[in-house]
């Protein structure tokens, strides 16, 4: 009896058509975003700096979607890559240049090494082992960062430094309107960049071992060089935020890569909903947008807002609340 071998890019195309229909063009989300993220600039214009952190605290949520929606893999150390994107942005403009889209590129650099390096050790493991072990490679750079004064200002931060004009014409101003703008598109340019690599079938295949490590393997597939891949490329995009945070606050402080950061992002991938890339920048919104509301209001119990809002995320799937509000909507008994 003849059997067929499938190659990893075969079997990936051969199950995204027995699947379905494609899903749509990968820069239709991101053309969303911008509309929706410019219009919030416009009709909020007293609002821009926490417009701005949302679109930066978005971005690196939906660097850790790669990780743990796509590729299912469970981390609480993921804001090493972006505290390490900021200080290699801040060091960058202190000491080199202060050119914003030079810093950014650092910043990505640096946070797709430090995550290429720590993957390509982490990733031998699975299972609760990895997430300890991602703890602890964020506590070693928290420490590491904490030692090296002279580069990093310790516990006082990094500070001192200004970013030049983006490029080379527009200058920050204290509006904060060129901040806003230059965070969003590369928000969405970051965004476009992940649904690419996600549909493609280098991203098909991680998701196939996302659902079955053995039968991925067994089809050929290079299981640890798949989800390297894509640990060093949530990475990238871990560091590029960071790097903005440095150029858009003129200060990196060690919370940039404390444990807190982590596991904050991990709640707003949670809130959103993980494995969408979309999900991502709702719960970032979301939970920025609560914590700035509620804590203005109530500055020690905002957190318990958002605890109702994660019990209700975790006990009631997002499709059984969906499917309620139709059957409420449209009359249904």
């Amino acid at each position: 009896m003849n059997t067929i071998s499938l190659t990893e890019p075969a079997a990936a195309t051969a199950g995204a058509a027995a699947a379905g229909p494609r899903c749509a063009p990968a820069w239709r989300a991101p053309a969303l975003t911008l509309a929706l993220g410019l219009a919030a600039c416009a009709g909020m214009p007293d609002q821009l700096g926490l417009l701005t952190r949302i679109f930066i605290v978005g971005l690196f949520v939906l660097s850790l979607d790669l990780v743990v929606g796509i590729a299912g893999l469970a981390t609480l150390g993921h804001a090493a890559m972006f505290g390490m994107g900021a200080y290699a942005a801040g060091v960058f403009a202190l000491r080199v240049a202060p050119d914003p889209l030079v810093g950014l590129g650092v910043g990505l650099l640096a946070g797709a090494l430090l995550a290429g390096l720590s993957g390509a050790f982490l990733l031998r493991y699975q299972g609760f082992t990895f997430l300890m072990l991602t703890v602890a490679v964020s506590q070693l750079v928290l420490s590491a960062a904490h030692k090296a004064r002279a580069w990093t200002g310790g516990d006082d931060g990094l500070s001192g430094f200004s970013m030049g004009p983006l490029l080379g014409r527009f200058a920050f101003d204290l509006e904060g309107r060129v901040a806003a703008c230059y965070t969003l598109g590369v928000l969405v340019l970051g965004f476009y960049a992940a649904r690419r690599l996600v549909d493609s079938p280098f991203g098909l295949a991680v998701r196939g071992i996302h659902e079955s490590r053995a039968r991925m393997a067994a089809l050929g597939t290079p299981v640890y060089r798949r989800l390297l891949g894509i640990y060093t490329a949530a990475g990238a995009l871990a560091g590029a935020a960071g790097a903005l945070s440095a150029q858009t606050t003129a200060v990196v402080g060690l919370d940039s890569l404390s444990f807190a950061l982590s596991a904050e992002a991990l709640v707003m991938l949670i809130l959103g909903g993980a494995g969408r890339l979309t999900g991502a920048l709702i719960g970032a919104a979301v939970f920025l947008v609560l914590h700035h509301t509620a804590s203005s209001i109530n500055p020690y119990h905002w957190l318990f807002i958002v605890g109702g809002l994660l019990m209700l995320v975790v006990l009631v799937p997002p499709a059984k609340a969906t499917a309620w509000l139709r059957a409420r909507l449209g009359g249904a008994p």
